[in-house]
C-alpha cells in the first residue's frame, strides 16, 4: 500500500489550518488597529461643555407646545395677461379666522368613504 496520498493528504490539512490561523491573526491585527486609531482620534477632538451652565437651556415661560388655529382660505389670485402664476407670484399665506369654533363630526354621516353608513341624510 501506497502511504505517499495519505501524506499529501494530512501536509494540505496542515498547510490549510496556517492559512487560516493566520487569516485570524491578520483580521485580529486590523481590528486592534481600528479600535487604537478610533481611540486617538477621539482624545484629538475638542472636548463639550463640561460646566452646567455652559450647556444650552429651555426658555423661561416653559416648554413650547403646539398651536391650534383655524385659517381663513386665500384665494388665488388670477393674473391680468392670463398667463399662469408660479408659487414666488403668490402672496404668503392665509389670515386668522375670527370663527375658531372646530368642525365636529355629525352623527348622521358616515365617517370616511366605504365605512357601511348610510350614506346620505
Amino acid at each position: 500500500m501506497d502511504t505517499s496520498h495519505c501524506m499529501l493528504a494530512a501536509s494540505g490539512s496542515a498547510v490549510g489550518m496556517i492559512a487560516v490561523v493566520a487569516g485570524g491573526l491578520i483580521i485580529a491585527a486590523a481590528l486592534v488597529w481600528a479600535v487604537r486609531l478610533g481611540v486617538r482620534v477621539r482624545r484629538d477632538e475638542p472636548r463639550g461643555p463640561g460646566r452646567r451652565g455652559a450647556h444650552p437651556t429651555g426658555p423661561e415661560a416653559g416648554p413650547v407646545h403646539e398651536g391650534r388655529q383655524m385659517r381663513e382660505p386665500d384665494e388665488v389670485p388670477r393674473s391680468e395677461d392670463g398667463e399662469r402664476l408660479g408659487p414666488h407670484d403668490l402672496t404668503s399665506g392665509s389670515r386668522r379666522s375670527d370663527d375658531q369654533s372646530r368642525p365636529r363630526w355629525d352623527p348622521g354621516s358616515s365617517g370616511s368613504f366605504g365605512s357601511g353608513g348610510s350614506g346620505g341624510r
